[in-house]
């Protein structure tokens, strides 16, 4: 029987793109979280600017454009103490084949990740 990929596998996945996308924009970074729930998952800087990015992994039905309102809001509170921007980073995952059906361990999978959105 083929096994899908877990919830940490997932947010695991979802954080190696992110943190791909992030060295490629010339981010240095200063702490990585990827325990589930434990947010944010990076802390981030560019030329002395601090910035928190939250990623989420999003599978079907969730919508990649939705967001944790709330959730980002208290990130953003936390953010500003320490004069830092804060990013949401959602990864869209489904698998290969069909973008609705769950991820499986070693097969391909389908990826809509529209890349950090400022807060």
């Amino acid at each position: 029987m083929k096994e899908e990929l877990t919830e940490q596998e997932l947010h695991q996945l979802a954080m190696n793109i992110v943190g791909k996308d992030l060295e490629k924009l010339g981010f240095e970074f200063l702490a990585v979280n990827s325990k589930l729930k434990k947010n944010p998952q990076f802390v981030i800087q560019k030329e002395k600017q601090m910035s928190f990015v939250v990623v989420r992994a999003i599978c079907h039905p969730q919508k990649v454009s939705e967001m944790d309102k709330e959730l980002m809001q208290k990130i953003k509170d936390h953010a500003l103490k320490f004069e830092a921007d804060t990013y949401y980073a959602p990864v869209g995952l489904g698998h290969g084949d069909d973008f609705e059906r769950p991820v499986v361990k070693d097969e391909a999978y389908s990826l809509l990740y529209p890349g950090i959105k400022k807060v």
